[in-house]
């Protein structure tokens, strides 16, 4: 028996999602999705998503806000746990990996803005309703994939560290900031980081930035909503690229202080992303 790095236990991870995502398919059956129409969008339009994740967030503010503290809560464990192990180097691939699996943690959100754009009263227990959604198989292994590439990304991360201030621990963090800050092997793990980061962003941004809010709403196998997503990204570059820079600021202000933000961004940004779904994908 032999611990295995991280990036060897990712790619195990990549190949058992494989497996659930056709299975999920396959589960879901063939009905529909292969042709839903894509709009094209402006930055006007990402506006008016976002007023009405304002607006949403503001008439269900008592139970979102409920909801949405697992997140800072599970951030701050995260980070004791780096303090705690010698981990370190990857609090920031930790905190900033909550861009990557961002949109499974918004599921709640979307469930609550269907049913409030239908009429329908919404309270926190309607949230985890999506355990009863017909294309719940499909939505847990989209749910696992994100995560696998969460745990990639922290295994790339691992070896950048390793390749330019590693491999050795840091002694504690302020060591550490001053190695990241006034050296050229710190700098070079910043540009490095930054690079592969924006690609890992990127391939989750493009696979799930409306097949989430597709899958709640209607029946689809799911190589069809992730199809819908990516030719969504496709059509609509620009929009997708400042909606991405969106999320990466909201997230980044909202984890300050002490990921606390995130109360507030978390469910504003979910409740966007349903009504940015809205707009890219037609009825």
């Amino acid at each position: 028996m032999t611990i295995r790095n991280p990036v060897e236990w990712g790619v195990d991870q990549f190949r058992l999602a494989g497996i659930a995502i056709g299975a999920a398919g396959h589960a879901v059956g063939e009905t529909g999705g292969a042709d839903l129409a894509i709009r094209r969008i402006t930055a006007a339009d990402l506006r008016d998503a976002l007023r009405k994740g304002f607006d949403d967030f503001g008439a269900c503010r008592s139970d979102v806000l409920f909801l949405c503290i697992i997140y800072p809560v599970a951030g701050l464990l995260l980070a004791r746990l780096a303090f705690g192990y010698d981990m370190v180097p990857l609090l920031f691939p930790l905190a900033s990996g909550f861009a990557l699996i961002g949109p499974l943690a918004g599921l709640g959100l979307y469930e609550m803005s269907r049913r409030r754009e239908q009429g329908v009263h919404s309270s926190l227990p309607d949230a985890f309703s999506v355990v009863r959604s017909p294309s719940f198989g499909a939505i847990a292994a989209l749910g696992l994939l994100l995560l696998a590439i969460f745990v990639v990304w922290l295994g790339v991360a691992q070896a950048i560290y390793d390749a330019t201030l590693g491999p050795k621990p840091p002694e504690s963090i302020a060591a550490f900031v001053h190695a990241v800050l006034t050296t050229q092997a710190g700098w070079t793990m910043i540009g490095l980081g930054m690079g592969v980061g924006f690609l890992f962003a990127l391939l989750a941004l493009t696979i799930s930035v409306v097949s989430f809010p597709l899958l709640l709403d209607r029946v689809v196998p799911l190589r069809a909503a992730i199809g819908t997503s990516v030719r969504a990204v496709i059509a609509n570059p620009g929009p997708m690229a400042l909606w991405g820079l969106i999320v990466a600021c909201g997230l980044a202000i909202g984890s300050i202080p002490a990921l606390l933000g995130l109360i507030v961004v978390m469910p504003v940004l979910g409740h966007a992303t349903w009504h940015l779904y809205r707009r890219v994908v037609a009825r």
